[in-house]
């Protein structure tokens, strides 16, 4: 029998939500289109995979039957995926960068020590959640925490580093050498399950309402503008310099939070030595003393 894994996954995804709706906006597809993809799957399986009623979604037993094996048929593909890639090309390694990480000094020192390999890069927004199961990447370095459950991974720490209160000039705190997090009392924090940004509720500004939140789909520098108009603040990990080149945005150290976490993240079952290089090369280049080095100006 031929499987779209496709129609796999989508029942594997949904099975874990024990809901269309969010398992909808979990993968991005509308809601109706990811039921007619499950009936697909239905009808290729010649069963009924799930019970469907207005308090929810629940497997049939069918469908309990199923999902161990669909999911160790999904780790089998992505594993034979990567096998043929890894035969049918040059020594590569792929490293995933996260967004706001700048890993360019890591790389160059990976591609130092390996000369004989090909080092490349790939930028990830928080869409690419599976570039790593996928093997689009070799590893990912990135902030806790993660975008993507770790199950089946290996998460190294790396550094830990300070956060910074980014304001628009005009806020109140914006000229303030470090603030504190009893400063910000009044801002209605909201922190990220999967972003290490803290987010402040929108608020009115003058005889300005207050816009929606931000949303799933908005771009980091529609987010941006959120705070360079007065209506949000928001904690950032002080090696985002994203929001620096703008003039109308302040950036100030906050004293009493805790730091981030800089991660590596590979695949449990690799255990391409060239990961552990990557690893060293990673500890090395991205933590403080080395920016010092380089010059690179702290936020003040």
């Amino acid at each position: 029998m031929d499987l779209d894994l496709r129609l796999v996954r989508y029942f594997t995804v949904v099975a874990e939500y024990g809901n269309f709706g969010r398992a909808a906006t979990g993968l991005h597809l509308a809601q109706p289109s990811l039921s007619r993809q499950i009936q697909r799957l239905e009808t290729r399986l010649g069963v009924r995979l799930f019970d469907r009623s207005p308090q929810g979604t629940s497997l049939t037993d069918a469908g309990q039957a199923f999902l161990p094996r669909a999911r160790k048929l999904l780790r089998d593909a992505e594993e034979a995926a990567r096998t043929a890639r890894a035969a049918g090309r040059p020594r590569t390694v792929t490293v995933g960068c996260a967004e706001g990480l700048v890993v360019t000094a890591c790389v160059q020192e990976l591609r130092r020590r390996h000369p004989d390999v090909h080092v490349r890069t790939r930028h990830l927004d928080w869409r690419d959640t599976r570039a790593l199961a996928e093997g689009r990447v070799d590893a990912v370095i990135g902030y806790r925490p993660l975008p993507f459950p770790a199950d089946g991974l290996r998460v190294t720490g790396l550094h830990r580093e300070p956060r910074v209160l980014a304001a628009s000039v005009a806020h109140r705190l914006a000229h303030e050498k470090t603030v504190s997090l009893r400063a910000l009392a009044g801002e209605g924090l909201v922190a990220c399950a999967s972003t290490p940004v803290v987010w402040s509720t929108p608020k009115p500004v003058g005889d300005r309402p207050a816009p929606p939140p931000p949303a799933m789909d908005d771009s980091f520098e529609d987010k941006l503008e959120l705070i360079a108009t007065g209506h949000c603040v928001a904690l950032f990990p002080a090696g985002d310099r994203r929001a620096a080149v703008r003039e109308d945005i302040a950036l100030v150290p906050v004293t009493d939070i805790d730091p981030c976490e800089i991660v590596l993240v590979t695949r449990a079952d690799d255990a391409d030595p060239l990961l552990g290089s990557l690893e060293d090369a990673a500890r090395t280049s991205l933590g403080p003393a080395a920016r010092r080095e380089s010059g690179e100006r702290p936020v003040t």
